[in-house]
């Protein structure tokens, strides 16, 4: 399997893609390009000058490429995963940095990652083609500084943290990380029968009068399910990404190599088959709501019988942006986040100062009873 960093036309730079232009930088010599620009200089027969994409618009010029040799790269390393006691057994993969040649040591489901001697984005191609190539990708929408600042600030509306958590030098490590994820749409297409309850209540004289006509309902129709996402990578983490969804996928891009370069990039590990069953649940849930909506003027409706199925399924695999935080309290405990990185939707668990709980809660008790003692001085 080779692995690729991409090279600044200019200067041979490592390049990146930099969230708040949405250009692809060199960080060496801050030459600047879109997609647009890199599409032109190929199409123009640059070559020579220009990043060699195999798989998106911009052919590129200038990449370097070693393959690791299995012989000399590939392992298998049992420990357990973080968080877990459960010691299952993981595979651990050293592939070769073509900027400098050290060893760059992943898991089997990361696709992008940083060399860490001469720090060079690296790429492993074979985990992003094939079979495994994304059909869309959906950029970060801002960067690592601006990602810190939005953390902080949502530490900072929260009433019961320690003042100490609001330190940036706490912040042991944030990751820009592309997720792999399903994208399922589809038609449902089928009938519905309900029962519509109508109730109607009354009085005459000392008597109340309940009136309940009960009406038999039916709807037959196709209904059109788009954007149904399902997180495709089993690693422990998943909970606290699928907690930043929903992402807005109709701003998806498509897949681009170069779009990776800067960031850590997971390959999916989770197939179509696994999740099909409860995608398209999902998609009947969303029908059979879409059906009862049109059922108006009644009190309550119940489904009682329905034949509902998806048709004219399509499946893209899409990799979504995600900030993943570590908090190093300075009680020496860690704390996660993830943060979506397009719509900067923060999820993990805070701290509390239990003190400024336990302060607040006491002025809170004590203006309740001065309050309740001033109430019994004027009425009782």
């Amino acid at each position: 399997m080779a692995t690729i960093t991409y090279k600044c036309p200019n200067c041979g730079g490592g390049m990146i893609f930099d969230p708040g232009s949405q250009k692809f930088k060199c960080e060496f010599c801050l030459s600047d390009y879109t997609q647009a620009e890199l599409d032109k200089l190929q199409k123009a027969g640059a070559s020579d000058q220009v990043m060699e994409d195999p798989f998106a618009g911009a052919q590129p010029a200038e990449t370097e490429t070693q393959a690791a040799e299995p012989a000399e790269g590939y392992y298998e390393e049992p420990f357990a995963e973080s968080g877990s006691a459960s010691g299952e057994k993981k595979t651990v993969v050293v592939y070769t940095c073509p900027s400098c040649g050290a060893e760059v040591v992943t898991d089997e489901t990361t696709a992008a990652t940083f060399c860490y001697y001469c720090h060079n984005p690296v790429v492993l191609e074979g985990r992003v083609s094939g079979e495994f190539l994304p059909d869309k990708i959906i950029p970060f929408q801002f960067d690592k500084k601006e990602a810190t600042s939005r953390f902080l600030k949502y530490v900072k509306s929260k009433w019961f943290v320690p003042k100490a958590f609001f330190n940036e030098e706490q912040i042991e490590k944030l990751s820009g990380v592309y997720y792999p994820f399903w994208v399922y749409d589809c038609e449902v297409d089928g009938d519905l029968e309900a029962r519509g309850n109508r109730i109607r209540v009354w009085r005459s004289g000392a008597y109340e009068y309940t009136e309940t006509s009960i009406y038999s309902l039916e709807r037959s129709g196709n209904v059109h399910v788009q954007n149904i996402t399902r997180n495709a990578l089993k690693k422990s983490d998943r909970n606290l990404i699928d907690a930043v969804r929903p992402y807005d996928v109709r701003q998806a891009a498509d897949f681009s190599m170069p779009y990776l370069q800067g960031f850590v990039a997971e390959k999916r590990d989770v197939e179509t088959r696994e999740v099909s069953e409860e995608l398209q649940t999902s998609a009947r849930n969303y029908a059979r709501k879409a059906m009862i909506n049109t059922m108006e003027g009644f009190t309550s409706v119940s489904p009682v019988h329905e034949t509902l199925h998806p048709v004219k399924e399509r499946w893209q695999y899409v990799l979504l942006p995600v900030w993943l935080l570590t908090y190093g309290s300075n009680t020496g405990k860690r704390y996660y986040y993830a943060m979506n990185g397009q719509t900067g939707e923060i999820k993990g668990v805070l701290p509390i100062a239990y003190r400024k709980l336990t302060g607040v809660s006491a002025l809170v008790g004590g203006v309740l009873a001065g309050i309740c003692l001033l109430l019994s001085y004027f009425f009782l």
